[in-house]
């Protein structure tokens, strides 16, 4: 513990505490919101109508980004999926709880998630989609070289009242048709589980056809029943589209027509999800709620396809360098939206740089409420009220991000990027030749063209600083001396 003592305040979350599994000292506040965090699976930043996108069909997303608070600069906890779903639910850097990347590791029980915290709030706790966060059973993970019983982590053993999800992607049509199962695994033990229970009998239950549907099917009456009984709620719901195995239905392929096979699938799993989001807008309206609920929309990290899009993999970063795997900004700059009609105005975008671990902070901020006991754990996020607020212009703190061959360090202004491998001293996709420290004016460089550390040395130093003592915080994290 003596050397948590010693990490500078810089990466410290003091603003804005967690809460044990015990209740918490803080006190329940009135008139407390309702909250939703929705995640797309692959969805590239370029992969959306308001960013930009000239054929795929997102309507429900435009509305939504039209309505609420646009992040031009909001990005994934990793480049990879599970890393980012950690991130999101503890605040906190996946590196420091053993998630270094998919399939590896799991939600470790002494981590605090929001569903955890908020159930001590009084609110009601759901799950819908996929979790990637451990797996389904101890006896069983549809990833060869698992070991389920030591990754054995569900949604339900991480706060959550109701749940319906899955342990990794699973089709985005028809998951139980053999025809679509993910990487030829057809035991129905890697597709849908409710409440502990996996459900074998998937067609006989109804769960055909569209999974972002299915999966919107699960929550809507999750939701509806805390509208009925005025109990607030914390709804995930992560969607499996538009990772592969990508196969869009009949009616949305022929909404372009137009298009080669494999856009027709991408682009037809990608407006599937958007009208489940519609749905659940609709329903929001409709029950009366959609005022005081605050609705998330991100994803968890780039587009899948390296060097560039292929097949069904037909994603796009838009004007950024790198895809999914990636710490480049095409990597982890991601969609983000934030709908919360009570608090934030229509039609408002920033650059203002955003993360997933924001999410945990955030939400304790809304809802006033900290626990004291452990105001010395390291957290990665910070509070975005003060955005949302617009009393705070710039984040207070760099983003760290480390994996997959690289660190870096996102400020404001400048994105440090360490290459300590030599190996991979060589051209990135036609792009700038990698040194082993590159700095980029994300501003006016967000396709991170130029390397321009020799021009500004002792931003360099600053930043190398900055980066090794987060480094050195999430080594003490992973080591178990935050527990």
């Amino acid at each position: 513990m003596l050397r948590l003592l010693c990490i500078p305040l810089l990466f410290l979350l003091v603003a804005c505490g967690s809460a044990e599994k015990s209740a918490p000292t803080g006190t329940v506040v009135s008139d407390r919101p309702n909250i939703i965090l929705i995640m797309a699976d692959d969805l590239g930043w370029g992969d959306v109508a308001y960013n930009g996108h000239p054929v795929i069909k997102t309507p429900h997303l435009d509305a939504m980004a039209a309505n609420g608070l646009k992040f031009n600069r909001f990005y994934s906890g990793a480049p990879v999926c599970s890393p980012t779903r950690g991130s999101v639910l503890t605040g906190r850097h996946p590196s420091r709880y053993g998630i270094p990347t998919a399939n590896q590791g799991h939600l470790e029980d002494e981590e605090i998630s929001l569903a955890e915290a908020l159930k001590t709030q009084g609110y009601a706790t759901g799950h819908f989609g996929k979790w990637h966060l451990g797996t389904m059973t101890p006896d069983y993970s549809g990833k060869k070289g698992r070991k389920p019983e030591e990754n054995y982590s569900t949604p339900g053993t991480s706060g959550s009242d109701e749940w319906f999800a899955t342990e990794y992607a699973v089709s985005t049509w028809d998951p139980y048709d053999p025809e679509n199962a993910h990487g030829g695994v057809v035991d129905p033990r890697v597709l849908y589980w409710e409440n502990g229970k996996n459900i074998v009998d998937g067609v006989e239950q109804g769960l055909v056809g569209c999974d972002s549907r299915i999966i919107m099917d699960k929550a809507l009456p999750f939701i509806e029943k805390q509208v009925s009984s005025e109990t607030p709620f914390f709804t995930v719901i992560w969607f499996h589209a538009p990772h592969t195995p990508v196969v869009a239905g009949p009616e949305y392929l022929a909404m372009y027509p137009d298009e080669e096979e494999g856009k027709q699938h991408f682009y037809g799993v990608v407006t599937a999800l958007d009208e489940q989001v519609g749905r659940l807008r609709s329903s929001l309206k409709e029950w009366g709620v959609a005022d005081n609920t605050l609705v998330w929309f991100c994803s968890d990290n780039g587009p899948e396809g390296n060097p560039a899009a292929k097949g069904r993999n037909q994603g796009t970063a838009g004007p950024f360098r790198g895809r999914k795997r990636s710490l480049y900004e095409g990597g982890v700059r991601v969609p983000g939206i934030l709908e919360w009609p009570a608090k934030v105005s229509v039609g408002r975008e920033i650059n203002f740089p955003a993360v997933t671990s924001d999410y945990f902070p955030t939400i304790l901020d809304v809802l006033g409420f900290r626990i004291p006991e452990l105001d010395t754990r390291p957290y990665d996020g910070v509070s975005l009220l003060p955005v949302i607020e617009k009393d705070l212009q710039e984040r207070p703190r760099p983003i760290g991000f480390d994996g997959h061959g690289l660190a870096t360090l996102s400020d404001n202004r400048f994105k440090l990027v360490h290459n300590p491998n030599e190996e991979r001293l060589r051209s990135d996709n036609g792009m700038t030749p990698m040194a082993e420290w590159e700095l980029y004016d994300v501003i006016a460089d967000p396709s991170e063209t130029t390397n321009i550390a020799d021009q500004f040395p002792e931003v360099v130093k600053k930043m190398r600083s900055q980066l090794t003592a987060w480094q050195v915080s999430c080594e003490a994290s992973s080591i178990g001396l935050d527990y």
